[in-house]
């Protein structure tokens, strides 16, 4: 017998049910959230959230690789396990993120006149933030890794050489946004630049910047003299620290280094290095009184620790080590977050000049980077540092000096003293104590755990070659 009832039911529920879907969208809009966002909050939020978390992992994790710094505990990444970051170790995650917002910014400048006036900057960053990638990590998703709106979830990884040398890689992107600034014809202005309040021909000079360090990155591989010899004759490239390209924390919430409000018994993990003690003593190098503390038994000594102690096994007493200094954590209103400067430049040119890529006068370049080094941390340089100290530029071991001095000059971007490390091999680390490793020093980041199970065949592909997620298969630019 025919249940008239459900019958009614059923066509009442057929019924809500096409109502309910002819105005879902409607329904579900929320006329108070924007469809769309302008570059200008876009490139705000690029750089910040960008350069506050790269400044932090340089820090936790890369200054653990360079061995600025020590971990005294929870420092599995210290002894080389990095596939179980802690405070600190997958910065995979910031960089694709931000990769992508900023291609949003790119993607607008290239659509509409209107925003013309952010290509420059968005490749700009765009190179710079790949280069930090595929640095760290050599192979990644790089060309179809930004096209998850047109349904490629499964990016390929590409090669290094590509990232560096092919159309849209970070050199051809360096070299378009130096032309996209040239003819920028309109009136409109770059709004949201907190580095250089909207002045394109100081992004054109950073533009040259990154190029002369891509160039010097690739050198050991690829014929490079003449393009850094041209760069250098054009002479727009930030060689006064008005140009640096940097932007400032703050001593106060929300925009204070992140190490400010961890908890004091985090923030204690990070001790004075070996490395760093050598270093900096070899060198009477006052600098290390603006990085570190004198330990807790002294007011004047400054003492390091071998990198990778095995915490179960060893007491170790923080007072009798050099902690991170207070411009980590009370001053953090000194502290810059740190994209391109001219002490970095102009010990790239120093070095240029020693390997005969360009013509110039190597110790020059080399003193005057120092100089700006000093004065960028703020730290007086003593009269004889660069004239009878051991920092005195010569020609047989120039190479190591300026190496060096990068390093030391490097202390919250951790990651840069790692790579020029094993780009040149200076200056010399140690095999930490508590090795899990096998001894090495690793010579690229782990791809992710995630990748694995996301991105398996384009994964499987990337780590083919080098025996799985390998920490000890140098990158295409390593080849020592």
């Amino acid at each position: 017998m025919i249940n008239i009832k459900n019958i009614l039911m059923l066509f009442l529920t057929v019924l809500m049910v096409g109502s309910c879907t002819m105005d879902f969208r409607e329904i579900n809009t929320n006329n108070n959230s924007p469809i769309d966002v302008q570059p200008s909050f876009l490139l705000r939020n690029v750089i910040w959230d960008y350069n506050e978390n790269m400044s932090y992992e340089g820090f936790v994790s890369g200054g653990l690789l360079s061995q600025h710094f020590t971990a005294v505990d929870f420092n599995l990444f210290d002894r080389h396990s990095l596939l179980e970051p802690q405070f600190g170790g997958n910065p995979w995650p910031f960089i694709y993120r931000n990769l992508r917002n900023n291609e949003i910014i790119l993607d607008k400048a290239l659509a509409n006149p209107t925003f013309a006036v952010y290509e420059g900057p968005a490749r700009i960053l765009k190179a710079y933030m790949a280069a930090e990638l595929t640095d760290i990590f050599g192979k990644v998703p790089y060309s179809e890794a930004l096209n998850g709106k047109e349904g490629n979830l499964t990016p390929a990884y590409d090669k290094q050489e590509d990232i560096y040398l092919a159309v849209g890689g970070i050199i051809d992107n360096l070299k378009k946004a130096k032309a996209a600034i040239d003819s920028y014809q309109g009136s409109i202005p770059l709004e949201g630049d907190i580095i250089y309040g909207g002045e394109l021909a100081k992004w054109r000079k950073l533009a040259n910047s990154l190029l002369i360090k891509a160039y010097i990155r690739i050198s050991a591989i690829e014929d490079v003299g003449n393009n850094i010899q041209d760069i250098v004759d054009e002479g727009d490239f930030i060689e006064l620290a008005e140009d640096n390209a940097t932007f400032d924390f703050t001593n106060g919430e929300p925009n204070n280094f992140r190490l400010a409000t961890a908890r004091a018994g985090d923030f204690n993990i990070y001790v004075m290095s070996l490395t760093s003690e050598e270093i900096l003593k070899g060198y009477v190098d006052p600098r290390a009184t603006r990085f570190f503390r004198p330990t807790g038994n002294s007011t004047s000594a400054y003492k390091g620790l071998l990198n990778g102690p095995d915490a179960s096994e060893t007491t170790i007493s923080i007072a009798d080590y050099s902690l991170a200094g207070t411009i980590f954590r009370e001053n953090t209103g000194d502290l810059d977050a740190n994209i391109m400067t001219s002490w970095e430049t102009n010990l790239l040119l120093a070095e240029a000049t020693i390997k005969g890529y360009i013509t110039g006068d190597a110790a020059e370049y080399y003193n005057t980077g120092v100089e700006q080094s000093f004065a960028y941390w703020g730290v007086e340089m003593p009269v004889i540092y660069l004239t009878t100290g051991p920092a005195a530029f010569t020609e047989m071991d120039a190479i190591e000096k300026i190496i060096t001095q990068k390093w030391i000059s490097s202390y919250v971007k951790g990651f840069e003293g790692w790579i020029e490390y094993r780009r040149t091999g200076f200056p010399a680390l140690k095999t930490v104590a508590a090795s899990l490793n096998d001894d090495l020093i690793p010579v690229k980041m782990p791809y992710p755990t995630d990748e694995a199970a996301l991105n398996s065949e384009s994964f499987n592909d990337a780590t083919l070659l080098m025996g799985g997620n390998s920490i000890n298969s140098p990158v295409w630019w390593d080849v020592d």
